[in-house]
């Protein structure tokens, strides 16, 4: 079906929309038409073709009225379609994908479910219920469907978080017992999660994999590392739990005698991998899935396991060692290349084909189904091919950071610093090959090109917002601050500053490096010294610390106000802005505002402000000048009222400010009038 929108022309008469109906009324039947659920958002999805279901009774009768629209119903109908179209995709996603993922996913879901009523609530605004020529029952219907979806609340099935939190615990333990069989308890668990969503028969366990391997190719491209390994590690589990639960309800119902033979032929069910696994060398296998290594990495306690189960492992929120059990002192993995190139000449002795984008399960597929895999991943394969060239270097370079000399380390660091410079893809591939540790420890170089390199690569990791807890967690914060205090060149305690801005986006991290006693000072110490580049990186990440209201007296005692007053006078500095929307931070803190009084250049400065100043400028300006009058600050006021530019600057900002400015300037008129009165 054609789903694009009809052309619009809107006048300022009434308008025929004859075929904007027509696909209307055509995908709102096709939605409440569906009859099979899908096994999870039961609730969520009735709900929604019932509104649906709604929906298309208006349209059929302004269909039959045949009577020309007001502008603002074309717009309505036009925003309806477009939301009747989103729920269609959303729930054939639901009934076509794996019920298992859409499991994991239900918060999401759930979510995506809300926001499409809003969205239909937020249309129905703008809906002229009083000029169409429809019912009476029909405009009651629709105006409680429009108020039921303004005020609708996000809704998560509890059984669905039940059975969702049960599959993580089994997954978990699945995971922790390095064990293919965990026990007929826990598989009987599992059973009941899969009857629970309506995986019941072989088949019906085949048609869950296959789902699970299409979502897997889909997420291949966008959803990363992690994702894609949680769905392979999803497909491992449901394989192991088919050939288990049906294995014993098989030896429950065949003769003694032909047990045997059952188990035979349940080996011959499995994948030819499988099959080949039984003699994989127990060095080549990794602790966790016991499956052949692919791309074994070491972890800080010194132990290999596959990067794909290992990065799941970390991303669950373990910080131990599976294996050992000791706390990982960094979360970083590095790959074991001696043990990688034994394993792949291992694979071409006994002739088994293994790649790093296929599954452990898949090391030996037959060609058919192959090739319609290949033809299926064609679309990607240019990215997929440019992903593998970006690992590939990454973990090249991480090599040379680790064992080379002073000059390899300074070109590799260069190189990382480059490659980190563009795409969240390369700054995820690079940290995942383990390279911030070593640029951490690069920070105490005491050659300033190295120092340099390693402090701006890690500047460039840290936009990738994983990398944030990547690089507090290999205990950076020391190093970093380090650099921005006595960095070798400019350039460097600079970067120092911008990464400090870059981790303090996360307000976990605002009180950690407000607490350090040598960061804060050490920003002051550039705000003063450095270039125009690096006071603005160091006003940033003043500006973000300071939201956290324990660092604003910090920032007071270290003397910062006065130059960033003396900022607000330096135009070649150019950070105006930078350094008000600070000083208005300050404010909120006593030692802030006592210390900001007793300037005698800013209050004229201010007020200038408020003529010249940028839109968030002159916000900012009013801000500062309406605390300083508010709480015992009748000097301040008797000063505005003495400077000539004052008043009528805070009427012209009251007349024509933003929204905010306006609402300031009038209420500093009000204070300053009463004042005035009160003098």
């Amino acid at each position: 079906m054609d789903m694009t929108r009809p052309p619009l022309v809107v006048s300022s008469g009434f308008l025929p929309v004859g075929p904007l109906l027509e696909s209307l009324i055509h995908i709102s039947n096709e939605v409440a038409s569906i009859e099979k659920f899908p096994v999870v958002q039961v609730k969520n999805l009735s709900m929604m073709i019932r509104r649906v279901k709604l929906l298309s009774s208006l349209f059929q009768e302004i269909q039959e009225t045949n009577a020309p629209l007001p502008p603002s119903s074309i717009l309505c109908l036009t925003e309806l379609f477009s939301v009747i179209r989103r729920v269609k995709l959303l729930i054939d996603g639901c009934k076509e994908g794996s019920a298992l993922w859409n499991l994991m996913q239900t918060d999401l879901i759930s979510n995506q479910y809300h926001v499409t009523v809003k969205e239909m609530g937020s249309a129905l605004d703008i809906l002229p219920l009083s000029l169409l020529k429809i019912t009476t029952d029909t405009k009651e219907q629709v105006e409680l469907l429009r108020k039921q979806a303004k005020r609708v609340e996000l809704f998560v099935e509890p059984r669905e978080i039940q059975r969702r939190e049960e599959l993580f615990l089994m997954m978990a333990s699945y995971n922790d017992r390095n064990k293919k069989n965990t026990g007929l308890t826990d598989f009987n668990k599992m059973k009941q999660i899969l009857i629970s969503i309506g995986v019941r028969s072989p088949l019906d366990f085949e048609e869950e994999i296959s789902k699970l391997e299409a979502e897997a190719e889909k997420q291949a491209g966008t959803g990363g590392l992690i994702v894609v390994s949680n769905i392979k590690n999803l497909m491992s589990l449901i394989s192991l739990s088919k050939s288990i639960i049906f294995s014993r309800e098989e030896k429950e119902k065949i003769p003694e005698d032909l047990k045997q033979s059952s188990a035979s032929n349940w080996q011959h069910d499995q994948s030819s991998s499988s099959q080949s696994s039984f003699n994989i060398p127990d060095e080549y296998r990794c602790p966790i899935s016991l499956d052949l290594m692919r791309d074994p990495v070491i972890v800080a306690s010194g132990h290999t396991y596959d990067r794909n189960s290992i990065s799941q492992w970390i991303n669950t929120g373990h910080h131990t060692c599976p294996k050992s059990a000791q706390r990982l002192i960094h979360m970083a993995l590095i790959p074991n290349y001696a043990l990688k190139s034994l394993i792949h000449q291992w694979c071409e002795e006994n002739n088994i084909t293994i790649t790093e984008s296929t599954s452990p399960s898949d090391l030996d597929r037959s060609s058919g189904k192959r090739d319609l895999q290949e033809k299926t991943v064609d679309h990607i394969s240019a990215t997929k091919t440019a992903s593998d060239a970006v690992k590939m270097t990454a973990e090249f370079l991480v090599g040379k950071l680790a064992t080379g000399s002073p000059d390899i380390q300074r070109q590799a660091a260069y190189e990382l610093r480059l490659l980190a410079k563009t795409g969240m893809e390369n700054r995820r591939m690079i940290a995942e090959a383990g390279a911030i540790p070593f640029l951490v420890t690069l920070l105490g170089s005491n050659e300033s090109r190295i120092q340099g390199n390693a402090v701006t690569a890690l500047l460039n990791l840290s936009i990738f917002d994983n990398n944030k807890i990547l690089i507090m967690s290999a205990g950076s914060l020391d190093s970093i601050v380090h650099v921005l205090q006595s960095g070798k060149t400019m350039e460097a305690r600079e970067n120092a500053a911008a990464t400090i801005f870059s981790l303090s986006m996360v307000d976990d991290y605002k009180v950690i490096i407000g607490a350090h006693p040598k960061a804060i000072p050490a920003l002051v110490e550039l705000l003063g010294d450095g270039t125009t580049a690096g006071k603005r990186d160091a006003a940033t990440a003043l500006f973000n610390l300071a939201v956290y209201n324990v660092n604003k007296a910090s920032v007071v005692v270290s003397g910062a106000i006065p130059l960033l007053i003396d900022l607000l006078m330096d135009d070649k500095a150019g950070i105006t802005d930078d350094a008000l929307a600070v000083l208005a931070l300050l404010l909120g803190c006593s030692e802030g505002l006592e210390e900001i009084r007793k300037s005698r250049v800013l209050v004229p400065l201010l007020i200038d402000l408020l003529r010249y100043g940028s839109p968030k400028g002159k916000e900012n300006s009013i801000t500062l000048l309406l605390g300083l009058c508010k709480d015992s600050g009748e000097e301040v006021a008797r000063r505005l009222l003495m400077n000539p530019r004052s008043i009528p600057s805070l009427q012209s900002l009251a007349a024509d400010g933003s929204l905010k400015a306006r609402r300031k300037a009038d209420a500093l008129l009000r204070l300053l009038n009463r004042c005035c009165f009160q003098s």
